[in-house]
């Protein structure tokens, strides 16, 4: 079974904390806007123009109520409303292990109850070289792990030995938090094992094995976002007026050789 990146820890992990949250306002740091290229060449940028910005006591803190902004054609562009990609990436020594942890909370304004999808908070781990995506989305009473395989622009185009060539396995625990509750997510990679483990405060609630990738760099993402099918015919039905406001800190990256 794995175990939490705080019970690895040993002389020979490589621990880096990585919370200098100074660039979401300075522009220049560990953090940048995230966004992805457009099919006609422009570049499409996740940013609420709207967002409230606050780097307090080791915290970013984001608020953005009412979310605006939507894509009509590509889904994966209308999902994330605002959101910052670490600007360093994070590789797991061959056949070692890689745990991402951090604290979150999050507060979502005015939403659909019981639905998580219409509005939350993300911690993303993103290998735009494999297209695998674990993230944690987190609502006012909701978390749900995500483990995939997603067409990122530029990923290659690879059959994997088992399972479909992409996929997306949401999992949801539903009455796990509440309004703004801070809770403690770590991701841990086990290459040679080709297993990853999704804890929360501590506690194991999801476990992965035959991962059919072996998992290279990976950047960071810090999101506000939504998870809404674009209606056809209609575009985008992802912002009806309501918003979000997410906390992250304490990030940490704890790497273990083989």
């Amino acid at each position: 079974m794995s175990k939490s990146a705080a019970s690895l820890a040993t002389s020979k992990d490589e621990v880096i904390e990585y919370s200098n949250f100074a660039s979401a306002i300075t522009g220049e740091g560990d953090w940048m806007l995230a966004g992805f290229p457009l099919p006609d060449g422009g570049f499409w940028q996740y940013r609420e123009p709207d967002a409230v910005v606050i780097v307090q006591d080791g915290f970013l803190r984001v608020a953005a109520v009412p979310y605006s902004r939507g894509h009509d054609k590509i889904q994966f562009l209308d999902n994330a409303k605002h959101m910052y990609f670490s600007t360093r990436t994070f590789q797991c020594p061959d056949g070692g292990t890689i745990s991402f942890a951090i604290d979150l909370a999050a507060t979502v304004v005015d939403g659909k109850p019981g639905d998580l999808y219409d509005a939350f908070v993300s911690f993303n781990v993103l290998d735009f070289s494999t297209g695998a995506a674990l993230d944690f989305f987190v609502g006012n009473d909701t978390i749900a792990t995500v483990y995939g395989k997603l067409p990122f622009p530029g990923v290659p185009i690879i059959d994997p030995a088992h399972g479909p060539r992409h996929f997306c396995l949401f999992e949801e625990n539903r009455n796990a938090s509440t309004l703004g509750e801070l809770h403690h997510f770590e991701i841990v990679y086990e290459s040679a094992n080709d297993r990853v483990t999704f804890l929360c405060d501590g506690k194991q609630i999801r476990q992965y094995a035959n991962v059919p990738f072996k998992l290279g760099p990976c950047t960071l993402a810090l999101g506000l976002m939504s998870e809404k099918d674009i209606a056809l015919g209609k575009g985008s039905v992802s912002c009806h007026g309501q918003g979000a406001v997410g906390k992250w800190g304490n990030i940490k990256i704890t790497t273990r050789a083989a």
